[in-house]
């Protein structure tokens, strides 16, 4: 142990010491350069604001400011913007990245997707809305016939033509529920026996 601690107060263990020292504030010196030269330390681009831009146009922006692109996916469709055009992207415009950023889109698809129609045929027109609103789609308008159960969906209309449950419409469609008035006509008693 003593001839330990003299080795530590030696003049040959302070040299290699100071050598050690000096060795490595020269590699972390010279990392630091290397580091800097790859990344492109300091060298920032600004990201562009794509939005509403065609995906072609959108291609040509990226290849002038040096980024990469992928696009990830449609999103729902969103009637402010143009078919077919970037509604979304990451990192946002305006942020500052390093040349070969790959920047990620969002596109938006040609239309809404398709819902099916629910079975909402004997149900009150309350409840019936209730339904349709939660797959997407919204009544624009209720008209009364002469049927005895008040306000039960009898029938279901888009664009004025009939639809049944199980068809598909695009969300977001408005239609037309045919309910009952409550009141029921000779006509419309010698209708329903005949059915």
């Amino acid at each position: 142990m003593r001839n330990f601690l003299s080795f530590l107060k030696s003049k040959t263990f302070l040299i290699q010491l100071g050598l050690a020292f000096v060795v490595l504030l020269l590699l972390v010196f010279f990392t630091m350069r290397w580091l800097n030269s790859t990344t492109n330390h300091g060298e920032f681009v600004e990201v562009p604001d794509f939005s509403k831009l065609s995906v072609m146009e959108m291609r040509q922006s990226v290849e002038k400011t040096g980024l990469r692109y992928e696009v990830v996916d449609s999103a729902n469709y969103n009637p402010d913007y143009p078919k077919f055009s970037i509604i979304e992207q990451n990192p946002s415009a305006g942020t500052k990245v390093k040349t070969n950023r790959k920047i990620y889109f969002t596109v938006n698809p040609s239309g809404y997707k398709k819902v099916t129609v629910p079975n909402i045929i004997q149900v009150t027109k309350r409840n019936a809305s209730s339904m349709l609103k939660a797959v997407g789609l919204d009544v624009q308008r209720v008209t009364y016939i002469d049927q005895l159960g008040k306000d039960m969906v009898y029938y279901i209309k888009y664009k004025g033509k009939d639809i049944k449950p199980g068809d598909k419409l695009p969300k977001t469609s408005k239609i037309e529920l045919i309910c009952g008035n409550g009141n029921i006509t000779d006509g419309a008693r010698i209708q329903s026996d005949s059915e």
